[in-house]
């Protein structure tokens, strides 16, 4: 539930330029989570080393590759039906191979393989550096699988393929894993404990980007916050390490500076953040360097200090508006979003009140708004009855919605007459005739296209708004360009 999921990005094929020496054809989809996308740039990397161009023909394909979410039930029904249709395809393209990668290739390994026959590899999130050795044992004629959880791999030394990309922003992997054992995510069970990238492999990739003329990137993890290099290693061994390698090491806040300093004519976001391990230092760093965009995504899952207890939720609804409160004094104009579960086991309507009263309190830009849906393997799910009705779950849900559409439009408003800085990434869904890109703050905006281009940082004087869309009229390049 932490992890952001864009609707609109679900099930894309993804494309990179075609190298003329590869023969065969990859098709891949991936579902969930930011971390999954990237993933998949990091897959097609590994393969195109083995001989493979990517295809959107999913008839046309040798091997076709799904990346997979279990965060909610919605993501893995999903799944399953691309799978029916991949096995349909199957029937007219024996030769094809079929893989599930990601989330749900741990979780449903058996399942898939033994019990239902309907995939030929099953690859979790720390086994993609195996793909060759698993497909060669494919075209011998033996199912392949490896879901072994890893305590060091970080794919720092992959350069990722950035796969259906606008060129102008991209994701960078910093952590992997997770170890916050919040009750109702499976994520430390699918994608192992936390771990994080060496630093410098971090700077090199944002340096490459920016030479190829990349012009924004987020850091991410499942908790960039707990984000800790000291030479390597788990997170939760940093107390064994040696007194030179705690003297030493990077936390997330001198992580942000880095990177900050390294190109200062980039923007700088990160997601997902924790309240737990969201620190002032990181906030005074985001206020000390101007291209680190002020917006942070801070999930809080529920207002009722009794719910946020039987989700291990490690923050108070105290400490959590003592949090918000400190970065209005340190960045006034921060962008901030969040997750809220509706119909948690247990939750009572003076629960659901504390919600409400928490969305009053903080008054978010956006947020990513779910009713509870229990998922297997979780503690939740082993030790809570999901006793909320789905109508009480989805009347909640839709009051949380409502309160966050009017918190929205008021955020939207204060826009209406200043002028915004606009990095322009792609053309209106709406109009050709116009550009869409984000402010500082996260919030999309759009604006006649006139002479600009893809890539530009331009200055945007807001006339109107929407809900959740800034309208406007460039009034000259900002002096990012």
């Amino acid at each position: 539930m932490e992890k952001i999921i864009d609707e609109t990005k679900q099930g894309e094929t993804l494309v990179l330029e075609p190298q003329k020496a590869n023969t065969k054809k990859l098709f891949i989809e991936s579902y969930g989570c930011q971390m999954n996308f990237s993933d998949s740039e990091i897959v097609a990397s590994i393969l195109a080393d083995q001989g493979y161009n990517t295809t959107t023909r999913l008839e046309d394909a040798d091997l076709v590759l799904v990346n997979t979410c279990s965060i909610r039930d919605r993501a893995e029904q999903t799944v399953r039906k691309r799978l029916e249709k991949y096995n349909a395809v199957k029937k007219i393209n024996p030769t094809m191979k079929v893989g599930v990668l990601g989330c749900m290739a741990e979780r449903l390994k058996s399942k898939f393989l033994e019990e239902e026959k309907i995939v030929d590899l099953v690859v979790g999130p720390d086994a993609y550096k195996d793909l060759p050795n698993l497909l060669e044992e494919v075209e011998e004629g033996r199912d392949a699988i490896n879901v072994i959880l890893s305590k060091e791999e970080t794919y720092g030394d992959i350069a990722p393929v950035r796969l259906q990309s606008n060129g102008v922003t991209a994701f960078v992997s910093i952590t992997r894993g997770c170890d916050n054992m919040c009750t109702f995510c499976v994520v430390p069970f699918t994608r192992g404990r936390e771990r994080s990238r060496d630093p410098q492999s971090i700077i090199e990739e944002v340096n490459d980007l920016a030479s190829r003329g990349y012009k924004e990137v987020t850091l991410l993890g499942q908790n960039v916050d707990s984000f800790l290099w000291y030479g390597g290693g788990l997170k939760k061994d940093f107390d064994k390490a040696s007194e030179m390698a705690k003297a030493t090491a990077v936390n997330f806040s001198d992580l942000l500076a880095l990177v900050a300093e390294a190109q200062p004519k980039m923007r700088i976001r990160f997601s997902t953040s924790n309240p737990q391990d969201m620190t002032l230092d990181v906030i005074r760093t985001m206020a000390k360097y101007d291209n680190i965009c002020n917006y942070i995504h801070l999930p809080v899952q529920s207002g009722s200090d009794r719910i946020l207890k039987e989700m291990n939720r490690l923050h108070t609804r105290q400490k959590y508006f003592d949090l918000i409160d400190n970065i209005r004094q340190i960045i006034p104009d921060c962008g901030i979003s969040q997750d809220m579960i509706t119909g948690f086991p247990t939750e009572t309507e003076e629960d659901h009140q504390d919600t409400l009263s928490l969305l009053e309190y903080v008054k978010y830009d956006f947020g990513f708004m779910f009713a509870y849906s229990e998922r297997p393997g979780t503690m939740a799910a082993r030790k809570l009855e999901d006793d909320i009705p789905l109508a009480v779950k989805k009347r909640r849900l839709a009051e949380v919605i409502a309160l966050q559409l009017e918190h929205s439009h008021i955020n939207t408003l204060k826009q209406v007459g200043r002028i915004v800085e606009v990095l322009i990434e792609k053309e209106s869904k709406k109009s050709d005739a116009e550009w869409s890109g984000r402010n500082s703050q996260n919030t999309v905006v759009v604006f006649p296209k006139e002479h600009y281009k893809v890539g530009d940082f331009v200055n945007v004087e807001i006339t109107s708004c929407t809900t959740s869309t800034l309208k406007g009229k460039a009034v000259g390049y900002s002096s990012n360009n």
